[in-house]
């Protein structure tokens, strides 16, 4: 009832180009698209590649713009098999202080709930730096960011985040991941690079 009354004060727009509606429109993210890049060892499929309005929706979920995050949810619940064990890949604890909440994780509980599939938040982030700003070869060189805590022994899970650029975070959180004992070999993205 409380976002529907806020909805009708303020109506949702789309983070990537403001057009009223929703937290991201089908211009600036066309349904029923992906894009897929493999990595060593990972197929990695994202919802569309790093274009200026993708870019937009990204940073205004990044600045709290929930609506967004419900919106990507729901596209990548298209994506999802019942069933599927999610772990989205987890920002910094300082990020997520200053955000108020992890938007990854966000978009991987919207996803899962209509896609009748479950979130586990298995990573810790052990860096406090984070990858924004630095350049392919700091990017390539960022490894061993990502501890498992969770009991993932057995489990095939697929990981999740915003945006690929390199595949590093990826390729790191799934070593974590493996290193538990999990099966990795999909990931998922919004936002592809390159």
């Amino acid at each position: 009832m409380r976002d529907r009354i806020i909805d009708l004060v303020f109506p949702p727009q789309c983070g990537g180009c403001g057009r009223k509606g929703a937290g991201v429109c089908e211009s600036c993210l066309p349904p029923g698209v992906t894009i897929a890049r493999r990595l060593r060892g990972l197929r990695v499929r994202a919802l569309a590649p790093y274009t200026v309005c993708v870019r937009r929706a990204i940073h205004a979920l990044k600045d709290g713009r929930r609506d967004v995050a419900v919106a990507l949810g729901e596209r990548l619940a298209d994506h999802l098999a019942p069933g599927t064990i999610v772990v989205p890949v987890p920002t910094t604890q300082a990020r997520r202080r200053l955000r108020g909440f992890d938007g990854v994780v966000a978009i991987a509980s919207h996803a899962a709930a209509r896609a009748d599939a479950s979130v586990l938040e298995a990573l810790q982030c052990t860096s406090a730096g984070h990858q924004r700003g630095k350049s392919r070869a700091q990017r390539l060189a960022s490894v061993g960011r990502f501890t498992c805590s969770e009991v993932v022994a057995g489990c095939e899970v697929v990981l999740l985040d915003d945006v690929c650029t390199t595949g590093t975070t990826f390729q790191d959180c799934a070593a974590a991941l493996r290193a538990a004992g999990a099966r990795v070999e999909e990931a998922l993205a919004i936002a592809l690079v390159g």
